[in-house]
């Protein structure tokens, strides 16, 4: 699993349904929501 930090409950935490994406430069990132509080998680790198 990914691990990102939530905004809303400023801890680290494993991405719930993590989905690999392609910003707009080319980089790639995770998009994902929080299992706690259900905030959607973003982290700039590639899915592990």
């Amino acid at each position: 699993m990914v691990e990102g930090r939530c905004m809303k409950c400023q801890e680290q935490r494993e991405m719930k349904d993590a989905k690999a994406v392609k910003l707009k430069n080319g980089r790639d990132a995770v998009k994902g929501t929080c299992p706690k509080c259900g905030t959607k998680m973003f982290k700039i790198g590639k899915m592990k």
